[in-house]
């Protein structure tokens, strides 16, 4: 074996078990904060881990002084795990799939139009009213950004966060007409979502960009609608070969070869990895296990393998979240800002889902309360830092990423564990009653 090859072999061991430990330490630490929450605070699984790390963060920042090396080891684990990379890449592809498996298409084409106008219109509308707001109110405080890059932080805001709406809604006795438009729109509001990024920051870095009509709706066929048809033909595909072979253990493998495969090949297609998972997750689980096609034992088994994997890597996504706190720098002085997003984050969803409700005829009536629950049931959370990570540091990144943070834990926290009573204080509207 040549020199060279040892080395690289050499690398990569190394690597790997750097992958190893840091995978590891998560899974404790994930264990052990799952443990705490369920045996003392009792709050929804993620949203305890999340508080717990945050504790933990906040802990360690105070302790600084005391303590140095605890908290340069925690900072230097979060720090090597890439969340961009790791979330975008990775966990949101198993994790979009485990959502859309369980989730019933006849309820989601009963709902369609809502989920398809609030998952693109919205998220322009959104994006536009955030930049603006964001861009005159921030210098009353002291701050002043340009406006485009006020629109960035406008489109990585905007969509409402999956893995923060499946994992959350799920134990809030959402009304079920509810539950599948605001679980729909997390799931479809990717496509629109990237373009929108793309563009904004493309145009905040001042690259050449092609914003015509043309321009912004190729990129967005290429993008949503060829993601969404690369998974309904690994969906198919997939379904089929679970048709022609027994045992649950072959079908659970065809399935975490649609989701790792499918990722790899709208990676090499420059198509939606994400929306590609949806489709796919949705035909696999209207299709590929239903009762024709697998046993009733079979199909428990592929249920609950990905109900397991959509827990241990939500338990972990949230561990990190509540971590990332640890690597955003002076967050004190970023308060009031926060603040504001919050306000106006809240105010654009509100104005994103009350104009297409007034303009659009809808089959079914819209009233105070299921605005109310739209608006509020719009949680943001792990993919707007992810992509806030990714914004380059001369685009007052850490401003972007601090306020963005400010964001998460209040969708999370505060909009996670009050959507539940909120529905149940509410008095029902024709909507909710239908």
């Amino acid at each position: 074996m040549r020199a060279g090859d040892s080395l690289f072999l050499v690398s990569l061991k190394n690597i790997f078990m750097e992958l190893y430990y840091s995978f590891s330490a998560l899974i404790v630490l994930s264990a052990i904060f799952s443990y705490l929450n369920s045996r003392f605070l009792k709050l929804p699984p993620s949203i305890g881990v999340m508080v717990i790390a945050l504790m933990v963060s906040l802990g360690l920042i105070a302790t600084d002084s005391i303590f140095p090396r605890t908290f340069i080891r925690i900072s230097t684990l979060i720090a090597s795990v890439d969340l961009t990379e790791i979330l975008m890449g990775a966990m949101l592809n198993f994790l979009l799939f485990a959502g859309a498996i369980h989730l019933h298409l006849e309820d989601l084409r009963e709902q369609r139009l809502p989920v398809i106008i609030f998952s693109t219109v919205s998220v322009v509308i959104s994006t536009f009213v955030i930049g603006f707001l964001i861009y005159y109110i921030l210098p009353l405080i002291g701050i002043s950004i340009p406006l485009i890059q006020c629109l960035v932080f406008g489109a990585l805001i905007s969509p409402t966060d999956p893995i923060a709406v499946l994992g959350i809604l799920k134990q809030a006795g959402v009304p079920k007409s509810l539950e599948t438009k605001i679980a729909g729109e997390s799931l479809f509001n990717d496509g629109m979502a990237v373009v929108v990024f793309i563009l904004m920051l493309a145009l905040a870095r001042g690259e050449e960009v092609n914003t015509s009509f043309a321009g912004i709706a190729g990129l967005f066929v290429k993008e949503a609608i060829g993601g969404i048809l690369l998974g309904l033909l690994l969906g198919f595909l997939g379904s089929k070969m679970m048709y022609r072979v027994d045992g649950y253990n072959v079908h659970v493998l065809i399935t975490l070869a649609i989701v790792m495969g499918g990722h790899l090949a709208a990676q090499a297609l420059h198509m939606s990895g994400p929306l590609a998972m949806v489709a796919a997750g949705l035909v696999v689980g209207n299709y590929g296990k239903n009762p024709g096609a697998v046993s009733d034992t079979e199909r428990d088994y592929i249920d609950k393998f990905w109900e397991l994997i959509d827990e241990i890597l939500n338990a972990i996504l949230f561990l990190i979240i509540g971590f990332e706190l640890l690597l955003i720098p002076d967050m004190k002085q970023y308060g009031w800002a926060g603040l504001v997003a919050i306000a106006v984050v809240l105010s654009a969803r509100f104005i994103s889902i009350y104009i297409p409700v007034k303009l659009i005829p809808f089959k079914t009536r819209f009233g105070k309360k299921s605005i109310t629950i739209l608006v509020w049931g719009g949680l943001r959370g792990g993919v707007s830092i992810a992509l806030a990570l990714s914004i380059d540091q001369d685009l007052h990144k850490d401003l972007l990423l601090a306020i963005t943070y400010f964001v998460v834990l209040f969708s999370i926290i505060v909009q996670g564990l009050t959507v539940g009573k909120l529905t149940d204080r509410l008095p029902d509207d024709a909507e909710a009653a239908a």
